[in-house]
């Protein structure tokens, strides 16, 4: 017998592509050109995207600007180097793990020019994306010259995100900075005002000239007393109710560990007054738009910056009553996943003790006077909208229920789905005639989940020994999916705009091909489906307005004047 040692090894290219893959938001890239520009202790930043023309093509070009210190040939080395932050030991730096820059690999060339006390160093690197797939770490070529420019960084990124352009349009770029990125901190409600004064230059894509936007997160200003708001707009006084609690304190098991808290008690009318985001009816909101629930709530920060969505942490007696909250707490202890987009590497006990302090927090909130006045505003005004909506409602689906298409199968009636809704609703009313209609049996249905329906692939095999999959409901399946792929068993939808061999991409960026299979046999169905050819599991995509009239000969038609159902 002999003995021998085992050094483990990493694979570099796999490393920095799983890294630069992690970034799954292409806006993530503008998050970390800031956190670097305010680390280099910037006042001023620029950030400009446009798109240049190359052997024939259009290309996306991304120039970053800040007047920083520039950085040294260590700083450079650390920009293009995965892991090697040289501010990890420096707690005032936003970067710490040597992974944010990574994002910029995602591109065809990455230019650098930095200036650091009289010292001037050019980097550039050709087809980082390209190298990495290829099994090659990409090469970076530089100078360095005696230099009497200014301190300063000047980064071009050509080729961004393969050249989709979709995400950088002037509004959503703006919103983003002003969320999720140290330019749009939180910081100034906790009197911390070393960075009031940055100011930073954006064009997005359509737009022709920069807009200078301030520093800062924004919040509205606070209203009147209730009672003064009733007065003023009697039972839509709610929509206009605003006011903000701001707290410091330590964690009570960890009393070495601070915290900060603001909680802004936001009517709609208030946010939509300042965010223009923001869906509403009788509005046309700029692409990229949300609605509050899709936004607004609690969101745990680190730097001042948000990072992770904590809806449940607030004891909640409304199902959306988050939406009332425009809050976040900040903390320099959690500890974050590679991407920024997590804060659950942090110790559990810490996260314990911090959602602790929140609660207490929303107590004291909603057992104050200002929230039970609120709260009883509110149900007086839901009382009268009720009454009124209602009636019209009624009227609506009176002269829907005439433009409905219908079908009967088997002695049932159906009705012809107009929403994601409905399609769910048919499915369970088919599912009850024939329940071997499809090859799963539904276990759980719920769309606060972002998942519509939990599933297991037999009807014989007990729950907890049964593969548990996913099944999403869409009414038109698109290019675009807002989930992942992952465990998804398959998707129903009433129709598709989706081609043969057209991409389908999830939201972590898995690409999948559209396959078409025509009809085999009679009574056979048109069958699609999402073939990855590097995953084993083809995901079906039940088109039912093929299925039903191929399979089961269920056509819907008009609904007649003469029609009892």
């Amino acid at each position: 017998m002999s003995s021998f040692i085992i050094t483990p090894k990493v694979n570099e290219t796999q490393e920095f592509i799983e890294i630069a893959n992690d970034f799954s938001n292409p806006l993530e890239l503008v998050r970390e050109a800031i956190s670097n520009s305010f680390d280099a202790k910037a006042k001023k930043i620029e950030i400009y995207f446009d798109v240049v023309f190359a052997n024939g093509n259009r290309i996306l070009e991304i120039k970053l600007f800040d007047d920083g210190i520039g950085m040294d040939k260590e700083g450079v080395q650390s920009f293009f180097d995965l892991g090697n932050s040289f501010k990890r030991e420096d707690s005032s730096k936003i970067g710490e793990k040597g992974h944010g820059t990574k994002v910029y690999f995602n591109s065809a060339k990455i230019q650098l020019v930095t200036v650091n006390n009289g010292v001037k160093i050019t980097a550039e690197m050709n087809e980082p994306f390209s190298n990495l797939y290829s099994r090659q770490i990409p090469k970076v070529t530089a100078t360095e010259e005696a230099s009497l420019e200014s301190n300063g960084t000047r980064i071009t990124i050509t080729g961004y995100n393969n050249n989709r352009k979709d995400k950088f349009t002037h509004e959503i770029l703006k919103d983003y900075i002003l969320w999720f990125t140290k330019f749009g901190s939180i910081e100034g409600q906790f009197e911390v005002l070393e960075n009031e004064n940055v100011i930073l230059l954006l064009k997005g894509l359509n737009r022709n000239e920069p807009e200078t936007l301030n520093f800062g997160h924004q919040f509205p200003d606070e209203s009147e007393t209730v009672q003064k708001l009733f007065e003023q707009h009697m039972t839509k006084a709610p929509e206009y109710y605003s006011k903000r609690v701001v707290k410091n304190g330590n964690l009570k098991n960890n009393p070495e560990i601070k915290f900060q808290a603001v909680f802004s008690i936001e009517g709609n009318r208030v946010k939509q007054s300042y965010n223009p985001m923001l869906r509403r009816q009788g509005y046309s909101a700029p692409e990229g738009s949300y609605t509050v629930q899709d936004r607004y709530g609690l969101w745990i920060c680190k730097d001042h910056i948000p990072i992770q969505k904590k809806n449940e942490w607030l004891l909640l007696s409304k199902g959306y009553e988050f939406t009332r909250f425009h809050a976040f707490v900040n903390c320099q202890d959690l500890r974050l996943t590679a991407n920024r987009g997590s804060v659950d590497n942090t110790p559990s006990e810490i996260l314990t003790d911090l959602k602790a302090e929140i609660e207490k927090i929303y107590a004291s909130v909603i057992e104050s006077d200002d929230w039970r006045n609120l709260s009883w505003l509110e149900e007086e005004s839901d009382s009268f909208k009720t009454a009124d909506k209602e009636k019209k409602d009624f009227e609506w689906r009176k002269s829907k229920i005439n433009r409905a298409n219908i079908a009967q199968y088997k002695g049932i009636n159906l009705v012809q789905p107009e929403r994601e809704s409905g399609v769910y609703s048919l499915i369970i009313q088919l599912l009850t005639i024939d329940d071997k209609l499809l090859p799963f049996q539904i276990l759980d249905y719920d769309t606060h989940s972002g998942i519509d329906v939990i599933v297991k692939g037999d009807k014989t095999t007990p729950i907890n020994q049964a593969k548990i999959f996913y099944v999403e409901f869409k009414f038109n399946l698109s290019q675009s999916f807002n989930h992942s792929f992952e465990n998804l068993h398959s998707i129903i939808c009433w129709d598709t705009d989706i081609k043969q061999d057209e991409i389908v991409i999830d939201v972590n960026r898995e690409e999948r091909k559209m396959q078409i299979v025509p009809p085999a046999k009679e009574n056979d169905y048109t069958k699609y489906y999402l073939d990855n050819p590097r995953k084993a599991h083809k995901i079906e995509v039940y088109v039912l307005k093929d299925f039903l009239r191929e399979k089961l000969k269920i056509e819907f038609r008009p609904r007649t004047a003469n029609s009892i159902v």
